[in-house]
C-alpha cells in the first residue's frame, strides 16, 4: 500500500553503508519510521528532501507496519538555517522536542505547524534566537499538555506574582510560599507574565508579532527552557550543543 504525506524530518540514522532511517512528523500519520534505501549513496535523490529539519512530500510503501521511502520531493530546506551553526543546532532542539512530544500513528498537526513557523522564523524573519526558542518552547509545552496556569498566584490570587513554580506549572507570591514544598520557582516579571500569557493564548499566526526587551527576552527564554526540561523529564544534547557554543540571549539574527 502507498502512502503519500507531508511530513519534516526530526532525525536521520544511518542503518547500513546505503541505506538510513528517518523520523518523520507527517501530516496525516504523527510520527512515523521510515527506510530511505540509498540514501548514502553520493548521488541519491532522496538526499535534498530527506536531510535533517527537510519539509518534504513523501510517496512511502508500506508492508506490514514498515514504510519505505519510494519517492520524495523537498518543499521547504530552510537554507539560511543550514548555514549558521547556531541557528542549525537550535532547529535540531527543536525537532528533538518535537519528536519527545509526537506519536506514532497520531496526526498532530498543530505541533507541525509550530515547528515550520519555528524553522522559518530562525531562517527568515530575523528575530533574536531566543524570541523564537521562547515561543517554541512554551507552545511546545501547551501542545503536549503543560499548559501553565497563568492567571494570578494560585495561593491568594494576585495579578502580581513574583514566582514561577516550574514543576506546578503555576505562579505564587513570595510571601504565599508553602515552606515545606521543595520546587524549584524562578524570578517572573510584569513584562514576562505578560508574554507568555500571550504565547500561550494568541492564535498560532500571531505568534512572533509581539516585541518585548533583551532583558525581557533573556529571562522567558530561560523560564521556558527550564518549564520545558522540568516537564519532560529531560535534557537535549542539541540544547547543550547550542549553549556550548556560547551564544547571547539578545543576539539578533
Amino acid at each position: 500500500m502507498y502512502l503519500k504525506t507531508q511530513g519534516i524530518v526530526l532525525r536521520v540514522t544511518d542503518y547500513n553503508d546505503r541505506d538510513a532511517l528517518l523520523t518523520l512528523l507527517t501530516t496525516s500519520q504523527g510520527k512515523l519510521t521510515v527506510k530511505a534505501r540509498g540514501l548514502r549513496k553520493k548521488n541519491s535523490p532522496l538526499i535534498a528532501p530527506c536531510q535533517l529539519l527537510a519539509y518534504g512530500e513523501y510517496t512511502l510503501f508500506e508492508y506490514r507496519g514498515h514504510y519505505t521511502i519510494n519517492e520524495a520531493a523537498p518543499i521547504a530546506l530552510f537554507l539560511p538555517l543550514r548555514r549558521d551553526l547556531e541557528r542549525l543546532s537550535l532547529g535540531t532542539y527543536f525537532a528533538q522536542v518535537a519528536e519527545v512530544v509526537s506519536q506514532e500513528d497520531l496526526p498532530n498537526p498543530e505541533l507541525q505547524s509550530l515547528l515550520l513557523n519555528c524553522l522559518y522564523a530562525l531562517s527568515e524573519l530575523g528575530l533574536p534566537q531566543t524570541q523564537v526558542k521562547a515561543v517554541f518552547e512554551l507552545r511546545a509545552a501547551c501542545l503536549a499538555g503543560y499548559a501553565p496556569d497563568l492567571f494570578g498566584c494560585h495561593v491568594c490570587g494576585s495579578q502580581m506574582p513574583q514566582r514561577f513554580d516550574l514543576s506546578a506549572g503555576h505562579l505564587e507570591c513570595v510571601a504565599c510560599r508553602d515552606p515545606d514544598s521543595s520546587g524549584i520557582r524562578m524570578p517572573v516579571t510584569a513584562s514576562v507574565l505578560d508574554t507568555m500569557r500571550f504565547i500561550c493564548l494568541c492564535e498560532p499566526k500571531r505568534l512572533f508579532s509581539f516585541r518585548s526587551g533583551a532583558e525581557t527576552i533573556e529571562l522567558l527564554s530561560s523560564l521556558t527552557e527550564a518549564y520545558l526540561c522540568t516537564q519532560l523529564e529531560r535534557s537535549f544534547s542539541a540544547l547543550d550543543f547550542y549553549k556550548s557554543l556560547g551564544v547571547k540571549n539578545d543576539r539578533i539574527i
